[in-house]
């Protein structure tokens, strides 16, 4: 795919550690985002896990109940990370620690390592030092997460506008 400008389109990939809650999440709403500011031809956003646990899975139940609420549609299936996608993505968003370590580790070179970046880097209002993984937690935790991407994701988007990415 082509944007107006004839450049290829800026690609965003979303980690966490199964692919079926919080990079899911932050893939639907950083979709939303982009199609809510008329982008959608100049950015590509997908997600993956470190781990293949669920590979082929939709994402968990209880986190596309609690996106539905919020206007969010999180319905593509599960994939594991692989080390093609350091040639697929321009920008690989780790989730927490462990995940970035795991990201890192499976990069061919130092310039592929610079392509990662952690989801909280990108917080606003927000200073936790990781998107914390909602599986074993209640509601509460689901929408924490879900408050903690929003805010990531405007400031990936503004971030990415003030670069003159997209």
């Amino acid at each position: 795919m082509q944007n107006i400008d004839n450049q290829k389109n800026y690609k965003v990939l979303f980690v966490c550690l199964g692919n079926i809650c919080r990079s899911r999440a932050g893939e639907g709403i950083m979709k939303k985002i982009i199609s809510d500011h008329h982008m959608s031809d100049r950015i590509e956003v997908d997600s993956a896990g470190t781990s293949g646990y669920h590979n082929g899975d939709l994402p968990d139940r209880r986190m596309r109940n609690h996106g539905s609420h919020r206007g969010y549609d999180f319905d593509s299936l599960s994939r594991k990370f692989t080390e093609d996608d350091f040639d697929n993505f321009d920008l690989i968003i780790a989730m927490d620690d462990s995940n970035y370590s795991n990201i890192i580790r499976l990069s061919p070179d130092l310039e592929s390592q610079k392509k990662v970046r952690r989801m909280v880097d990108f917080s606003q209002k927000y200073t936790y030092d990781h998107i914390p993984d909602p599986y074993y937690s209640g509601a509460d935790g689901f929408e924490l997460v879900l408050d903690l991407l929003e805010d990531a994701c405007d400031g990936l988007f503004n971030d990415l506008k003030e670069k003159h990415i997209i």
